[in-house]
């Protein structure tokens, strides 16, 4: 561009990015521009004439809007942690939290607990450290949005309010599961909404699977409530041009050829009671019903052509989980001579564990039930280790390098049928690598044919959204903060077949995000939008293994994943993160919907 696009009665830029390919988030390819930023907004694309108090070079790089990732977890981290890692050093600069139906607001001091150790069941975030970060000053969820907007952040967040705690404030100790709520009771729900939606909150979402449960195993609030129920409470969103629904579930297969219409159906509800107003599903491929996912599409499409807007929320890669000893879980919990030394620091284990007496004692025994009542842990898991053979051959070690689509061939049975030896001990010898430090992937979902085909017809549908991420959450068994640079490095750059186009790729993590929202002021790059922005190197830009970190409050754990290739991130116009760390500087705020 020769001449730019430059905003009237330009004073100069606090910033300005120079030699940098710009891919503005419509689909559009990349051009070459510069960029001028002052008080936070792009106020000049093209040649940037005037004085900048920093300049940045883009020379080689791709210079793209901030990442936009609407399924995250950071609910109580928010109230202690400004730096919202990992998903600060994965380009994101607007996340959503208050998905699945969980959440800290509104609250009564009297089920503080309640709800924290709904969040450590459910999003296996550990307890002690809830316990010791959060803050607590908040009671209603207007307090809670002014609450977090008190502490500085690196990013914007955006706040829905969770069903389970809804439930819970209303209802007191009927807010159980299979426990109907009243008219009243669903009045004061639907009012509580709109105290939350008239203060900025983004949403309301509802959480309805199986396979999410307490610290003590038992069934969220929220999990069986009636359509009544939730589509008295989407009535809140009447008269309000902002607000968006979400929702998790199983859609009950198992019980029943017709449950999963019936199920949906209760879902509709929501979106039929709040018109206007978009439904996000999750969407993803199970084992026991393989072809589930179509069948939630169709049901998708057939409520779009009804007018009543719906979209599915799709993980670019595996919904797995990954195993260590340091980790949440792993196979050998539950055997009784491992349970001996569970409790020994990580060295010591690993030297009895190498042991061939201890060794041999374990691998000739039967591990006990790790689910059922007082444990958070699902049936499935018992029920895969049972299966151990079968498990093995979707067990694959992560590298340094890691490969999210591996193939059967380089998987842990395969290794074990080479070496002649069991599935289990196979997994046994490999947990052992790397002094006990050694990471195993488990794709669970999206998996069914031991390749990522199905995940690139999902991502191609036009109704799918990329989320999913669960930032903040499952802190000890999963690293999913790092899509959005999967998505850009692998389905954009890596991936034999079904690649997507960069600009393309870079449209579904900003622009379709923030407009599913209803942001309008991020998104694109155009004058007048916010410098929320990022610059990459697409041929570097990769991940590394996760690693531990014990910097949680109380010691606790998490898996964080780091990146190569960003050069930085920029909010609001201050540059967050650098080559890769974090800068300190921490623009962000709390999003305000409607104000």
């Amino acid at each position: 561009m020769s001449h730019g696009i430059v905003a009237r009665n330009a004073m100069g830029y606090d910033l300005k990015i120079v030699n940098g390919l710009v891919y503005d988030g419509s689909g559009a390819e990349g051009r070459r521009a510069d960029l001028g930023i002052r008080d936070g907004k792009i106020v000049a694309i093209g040649a940037c004439p005037e004085v900048a108090a920093r300049v940045i070079d883009a020379e080689g790089a791709a210079v793209t809007p901030g990442f936009v990732d609407i399924h995250c977890h950071y609910d109580g981290q928010v109230s202690w942690d400004g730096d919202l890692a990992p998903s600060s050093l994965h380009g994101v600069t607007t996340c959503i939290i208050g998905n699945c139906g969980v959440g800290f607001a509104p609250v009564r001091p009297g089920d503080r607990d309640t709800l924290v150790a709904l969040m450590e069941g459910v999003e296996d975030i550990p307890g002690s450290a809830l316990a010791e970060g959060l803050k607590w000053d908040w009671e209603s969820f207007p307090e809670y949005i002014d609450a977090i907007d008190r502490v500085p952040h690196t990013l914007d967040v955006g706040l829905q309010v969770p069903h389970d705690a809804l439930r819970l404030y209303v209802m007191g100790k009927r807010a159980v599961a299979q426990e109907q709520a009243t008219d009243d009771e669903i009045a004061t729900m639907r009012a509580l909404v709109r105290d939350a939606l008239a203060a900025g909150a983004v949403g309301f979402s509802t959480g309805r699977s199986d396979n999410h449960r307490a610290r003590d195993g038992s069934a969220t609030p929220a999990s069986e409530a009636t359509a009544r129920e939730l589509g008295g409470i989407a009535e809140a969103f009447a008269g309000f041009d902002h607000g968006v629904l979400q929702a998790v579930s199983d859609f009950d297969m198992a019980s029943g050829p017709d449950r999963f219409d019936l199920e949906f159906d209760i879902l509709e509800t929501m979106a039929e009671r709040a018109p206007g107003h978009t439904l996000s599903i999750s969407l993803l491929q199970r084992d026991m019903e393989a072809d589930q996912w179509q069948r939630i599409l169709r049901r998708v499409e057939r409520g779009n052509a009804a007018g009543m807007p719906m979209r599915v929320q799709v993980a670019p890669r595996a919904i797995g989980v990954i195993l260590g000893l340091e980790a949440t879980f792993h196979p050998f919990m539950g055997f009784p001579t491992y349970k001996k030394v569970a409790h020994l620091p990580l060295a010591e284990r690993v030297s009895a564990m190498r042991r061939a007496d201890f060794k041999a004692q374990l691998l000739s025994e039967k591990t006990d039930a790790l689910a059922g009542d007082g444990s958070p842990i699902p049936p499935l898991a018992d029920a895969l280790l049972a299966n151990i053979g079968m498990v093995a051959m979707r067990l694959f070690r992560l590298e340094n390098t890691p490969k999210y689509e591996p193939t059967m061939a380089e998987s842990l049975a395969a290794e074990a049928l080479a070496r002649d030896v069991g599935a289990l001990e196979a997994l046994y010898d490999a947990l052992l690598e790397d002094e006990g430090r050694q990471l195993l992937y488990f794709p669970l979902y999206n998996y069914t044919e031991f390749n990522l085909d199905n995940v690139g017809k999902m991502l191609s549908h036009p109704l799918s959204l990329v989320g999913l991420s669960d930032g903040g959450a499952h802190v000890g068994t999963v690293c999913d903060a790092s899509f959005p640079t999967f998505l850009l490095s692998y389905w954009a750059r890596d991936r034999v077949s079904g690649r997507l186009r960069f600009a393309d790729a870079v449209k579904r993590l900003t622009h379709d995000n923030a407009r599913f929202l209803g942001l309008r002021d991020r998104g694109t790059v155009a004058l007048g939008q916010r410098a929320d922005l990022n610059i990459l190197d697409p041929a570097r830009l990769g991940l590394l293994r996760p690693r531990l970190e014990r910097d949680l409050p109380a010691g606790g754990k998490r898996f964080l994943q780091d990146a190569v290739g960003y050069r930085a991130t920029l909010v609001a116009g201050e540059v967050i993160a650098q080559d890769g760390r974090l800068t300190g500087a921490r623009p962000g705020r709390v999003l305000r919907m409607g104000r």
